[in-house]
């Protein structure tokens, strides 16, 4: 009998199990799922200056104290990846990020009865900071799992969600505000971020099975010991308490390899119902966090690359304005360039998707141009002098940024980096990462521009850490290619010539043959 795996039809508590990457069905939902926690996550943060002047005149603080809010809740939604990380291989997605969705409200809720700027500090930049990171991370890994062909079209169309609400939450908390005021406004942005214990609700897990018979191996050993274990195995059978399956390696067990015994069929037909019965086969433990991914080169060298692409992120969306009054352009019409630059980031989300869809294509690669690209924009902005100049840097950076900002964590799980199997962990170590240039880099931007009093520099030292990111995101693929040939060279000089690598069953099947030919060879005689 041949081993059906289809999706379990059970509520949306289940998981879901799939003989492949499914490439679509629930993941659809999914993916409507992360355009809404998107849009409750980063959507919210990028919209939250609309209460900056609210926030100095009640508090009667600075700018400067003010802008802590948000770079504290940025650094710990992302120096605590690791840890959402962590949570979710133990706990599952979903219930990690409905806890998420609970804490973003709870900080913004009580962050509307704040009396002092402390206050903000604490509900907003850490109880809500840590909510952000539960929600978003989770969210984005197991996107990731339900595509494969279509994983960065889809990751890059469902990111856009911040993008379309930082155009809708912007003018709607300014009109809410001039209703209900800055408090009320805030209190009521808390609750819809509670929306996000529904989307959470709707990650169900999903579990990959090939469409095969179940052959449970045992762990890695030496070839010796390895050798005169199966030797024992033929003729012993292993009854797994656990799962009520039994398992032997005898040779009434290998189909197609010996007529030693004419009831052969008869414990294929037995695991096969168990198997159906059992969803749960015995499997590795999964670990909490997987650590062994900074013994990757590969790896360390995108890590860099997103450490230092990091600090060119946030600079113009924070310093356009600025520099744009610092020319004599006008509020209204430095609000169309930030707009712009908005737009121009859907766009380019969407088209970067569709690029890195195309088969057969070297994602990274798409990537490196795509970086090189947003420094080049990054340098050009010093050089505009008038409004149409900052609006043309402003949508070629926009664009740019839009192919860079959408794809960096998806390609985590293409085999030039990591792969799939180990996303989850390299996720959480990344974003740890990028965490250090998330909380010095705007605070390095602002001590150049006092020091030089010249906007121009902040635009410069972003420019200078991307094209640092760009050279550390050109050595991925060599160092992946070069660790490739390595583990290969080291496992044929372990293997030796005369054993087939990953091959478990290779001793039995040796055994079974000499005693195939010398039994023709007695027949013979």
């Amino acid at each position: 009998r041949k081993m059906t795996v289809k999706a379990v039809k059970m509520p949306c508590t289940a998981p879901n199990v799939y003989t492949k990457v499914p490439d679509g069905g629930w993941g659809w939902t999914v993916a409507f799922a992360f355009f809404f926690v998107e849009a409750l996550t980063y959507g919210i943060i990028k919209s939250f200056g609309v209460f900056f002047n609210d926030l100095m005149e009640s508090f009667d603080e600075t700018n400067s104290r003010i802008s802590w809010i948000i770079s504290i809740c940025v650094f710990v939604q992302t120096f605590t990846a690791p840890l959402s990380t962590v949570l979710s291989n133990r706990f599952g997605h979903r219930l990690v990020v409905m806890a998420g969705g609970v804490l973003i409200s709870t900080g913004m809720v009580t962050a509307s009865f704040a009396r002092t700027v402390v206050d903000m500090y604490v509900t907003i930049g850490v109880i809500s900071g840590l909510g952000y990171c539960l929600s978003f991370l989770p969210t984005v890994t197991i996107l990731s799992q339900y595509f494969d062909k279509r994983r960065s079209l889809v990751t890059a169309v469902a990111s856009t969600g911040e993008c379309f609400a930082v155009f809708s939450f912007a003018p709607a908390i300014t009109a809410l505000k001039e209703q209900i005021g800055w408090r009320y406004s805030l209190l009521s942005v808390g609750v819809l971020q509670l929306s996000i214990v529904i989307c959470g609700s709707l990650l169900r897990p999903i579990i990959i099975k090939e469409q095969e018979e179940v052959k449970v191996q045992p762990p890695e050993e030496p070839t010796e010991t390895k050798y005169m274990l199966e030797n024992e195995q033929t003729r012993t059978s292993i009854e797994s308490i656990d799962s009520g399956v039994e398992i032997t390696t005898s040779p009434s067990n290998v189909p197609g390899k010996t007529k030693a015994e004419p009831k052969s069929e008869e414990p294929k037909e037995h695991v096969q119902i168990l198997v159906e019965n059992n969803s749960t086969p015995p499997e590795p433990k999964t670990k909490l966090l997987d650590f062994s991914v900074m013994r990757d080169y590969s790896f360390i060298c995108y890590a860099l690359f997103g450490l230092f692409a990091t600090l060119g992120f946030f600079a113009p969306s924070l310093y356009i304005i600025p520099l744009s009054l610092s020319l004599g352009i006008g509020k209204d019409h430095s609000a169309y360039i930030l707009s712009a630059m908005a737009i121009a980031e859907v766009f380019g989300r969407i088209s970067a998707g569709w690029v890195l869809n195309k088969k057969p294509i070297r994602k990274i690669y798409i990537e490196l141009i795509c970086v090189v690209l947003l420094s080049v924009a990054l340098f050009a902005f010093p050089f505009a002098s008038e409004f149409w100049g900052l609006m043309t840097c402003s949508i070629f950076f926009g664009f740019m940024l839009g192919t860079v900002a959408g794809t960096h964590i998806p390609l985590l799980a293409e085999d030039d980096v990591v792969g799939i199997a180990k996303m989850s962990s390299a996720a959480g170590v990344y974003v740890f990462i990028q965490s250090l240039a998330g909380l010095a880099g705007p605070p390095l931007a602002g001590v150049l521009v006092d020091t030089t009093q010249n906007y121009s520099s902040a635009f410069y030292s972003c420019a200078a850490g991307m094209v640092l990111g760009a050279v550390f995101l050109s050595l991925v693929r060599p160092c992946k290619a070069g660790l490739w040939r390595r583990h290969q060279q080291q496992r044929t000089e372990e293997s030796g010539a005369e054993v087939v690598p990953d091959l478990p069953e290779d001793f039995i099947d040796m055994d079974i043959g000499k005693a195939e030919n010398s039994g023709k060879g007695s027949d013979s005689t």
